[in-house]
């Protein structure tokens, strides 16, 4: 049986990457709305449901070390262009086991749909639940591939205490015993550094295509 993305993050969360081949995997979207570029050490997945004759050609064309071709700007652009979709940014992405017990953080959780936060997670994730503490918020949905997907925020008065290490500690608690995983913009040290604290550990880098406005599937923000 082909593997597919699911198969191959579930064996990243429990510290089994792909072989450092320099290869470029090329899998189908595990949903329609979820489609991007996966980038473990040496070794590459594009999750598509393009043409993957098409993606190795256009791989081949960007012109820069192979290690590098899938997230080099030419290639990246032509995927969009290709798919009609956009994208934000390229995030680092880290995962952490579960954890046992309660969250170390009280948390409140937000049970109104209309909320900013839920209505911006649910663009990019199912069975979102926002939870409120003093000074942040914490999302926690399922994502790509069905995975646990946990977003925080702290605010500006209340930076520089831990919080928001505590946030995302707190959501290694929340999630039902399964791995959790975060996406962070690369240039985003702060938010590296607390995840890092709570114990997550990246494991590459992830480019996500959203639909654009008024196109097919559902449109996906960061958030």
């Amino acid at each position: 049986m082909a593997e597919t993305l699911g198969d191959i993050l579930d064996a990243a969360a429990r510290g089994v990457f792909p072989p450092a081949d320099g290869r470029t995997a090329i899998v189908p979207q595990p949903s329609p709305r979820d489609a991007g570029v996966l980038a473990f050490t040496a070794h590459s997945v594009v999750f598509t449901d393009e043409d993957p004759d098409w993606v190795r050609r256009t791989l081949g064309r960007t012109d820069c070390d192979r290690l590098a071709a899938t997230m080099n700007a030419r290639f990246l652009t032509a995927l969009m262009d290709r798919t009609g979709r956009t994208s934000d940014t390229i995030d680092v992405l880290l995962t952490a086991a579960a954890l046992p017990g309660e969250p170390s953080v009280p948390l409140a959780e937000i049970d109104d749909p209309g909320h900013p936060r839920a209505v911006s997670a649910r663009r990019r994730r199912d069975d979102v639940r926002v939870w409120a503490t003093d000074g942040g918020v914490l999302v926690l949905g399922r994502g790509v591939a069905g995975r646990w997907e946990v977003a925080v925020e702290v605010d500006e008065g209340a930076r520089h205490r831990g919080l928001g290490r505590r946030l995302a500690a707190a959501g290694r608690h929340l999630a039902a015993g399964a791995p959790v995983w975060a996406q962070v913009a690369a240039g985003n040290a702060r938010s590296l550094r607390a995840f890092q604290a709570a114990g997550y550990r990246p494991v590459g880098s992830e480019v996500l295509l959203s639909a654009r406005a008024g196109s097919a599937g559902c449109s996906r923000t960061r958030s």
